[in-house]
């Protein structure tokens, strides 16, 4: 059932005196139950981005190590299904748009940006006074492909920590893209062939050149094309992508060609004229992973939020308890604890590098 007016119950300014009044709980957030294949919210009898599949899942985004298939009934954003639906088939789907809100048993559930991908959401969870947002992943900086982070204020905040250590910082993403494209500027008898992950990254980096200006075509690997339509479809300017299954190798010579990381260094690419290897991720910052790719020009390009905004994010958001997922747990939670914010890791199952 709707409520009449989501905000109320959502508003991100909202007190915390207001959300946290003494219930009679033991702990906070006692009323969730983290296991490794995901969040289980007892009363509303609904799990958070299971990955495995479940009669009632909740989804925050799209991508694998957060969307399964298979699940009985999906409650998600509209882009997010869309997504879903795409890589896994027709889901039995329930959209929730941003603001909205549902009651589930004697939860109010609702979605918020998180400004990771298209679609992607912070979980809202309602109960008997307290307020708990799972986050999923997300990041704070700017991104043509989808709607921005929006800060709530909660009594427990559950992070991602994917590049939670303080050597990640991430660099401008302008000057990124202008390293991209000056690389091929110098190159005029070559291309740039970039490896990026096919849900998000990809259509970032294309919707980041337009944004500078490059409305030149951009060919594209065939895996790439699905979810690229589907962007298209939901808005996000992404300019004339061409297959490169139809080109000639002259024809991409001055021009950026997509791929997905692993046809970097694939047959593939040997039908290019002379490709320049790029990647677009966040761990570009690690050398050796650079080198280990093979990979000429690393691009840090994250959809994550990186070491200064994760901690930038909780001092603002502000919550009694903080809960660390996905990545580097233990330097965040010590960040916490130094500051008086009391903080525990959770043990979910992930694949960080499926989305970076």
């Amino acid at each position: 059932m709707r409520v009449n007016d989501p905000w109320a119950l959502f508003d991100p300014a909202a007190p915390l005196g207001r959300l946290a009044r003494n219930s009679g709980m033991a702990r906070l957030g006692d009323w969730l139950e983290p296991h490794p294949h995901g969040i289980y919210v007892r009363p509303a009898d609904a799990w958070i981005d299971p990955s495995e599949p479940e009669a009632r899942a909740l989804v925050t985004h799209g991508h694998a190590d957060h969307a399964r298939g298979g699940h009985g009934a999906v409650w998600a954003t509209p882009e997010t299904l869309a997504i879903m639906d795409a890589r896994y088939g027709e889901q039995a789907g329930h959209p929730v748009a941003y603001g909205e809100s549902i009651r589930m048993g004697e939860v109010e559930v609702g979605f918020v940006p998180a400004g990771h991908v298209l679609g992607s959401a912070q979980i809202v969870l309602d109960y008997r006074g307290e307020r708990v947002v799972v986050s999923g992943d997300y990041k704070r900086r700017p991104d043509p492909t989808c709607t921005p982070f929006e800060p709530v204020k909660c009594d427990v905040f559950v992070t991602e920590a994917t590049f939670a250590l303080p050597v990640f910082r991430h660099p401008d993403t302008g000057d990124e893209i202008d390293k991209l494209i000056a690389r091929l500027h110098a190159n005029p008898d070559r291309c740039v062939l970039v490896g990026a992950y096919a849900l998000g990254k990809a259509q970032r980096v294309i919707a980041e050149l337009r944004e500078r200006g490059h409305e030149a075509p951009i060919y594209i690997h065939g895996a790439l094309q699905r979810l690229c339509d589907l962007y298209a479809e939901h808005g996000v300017r992404l300019g004339e992508l061409l297959p490169v299954a139809d080109a000639k190798k002259a024809d991409m010579a001055g021009h950026v060609v997509m791929c997905p990381p692993g046809a970097l260094n694939d047959r593939w690419s040997r039908r290019l004229p002379d490709p320049i290897t790029a990647m677009a991720s966040g761990w570009m910052r690690v050398r050796q992973r650079a080198r280990q790719k093979n990979v000429e020009l690393p691009l840090i390009l994250s959809d994550h939020a990186d070491w200064d905004e994760l901690t930038d994010t909780l001092s603002e958001i502000a919550p009694r308890e903080v809960w660390v997922t996905h990545g580097r747990e233990e330097a965040l939670v010590h960040w916490c604890e130094q500051r008086q914010i009391k903080a525990r890791a959770l043990a979910l199952v992930g694949f960080e590098d499926e989305d970076d």
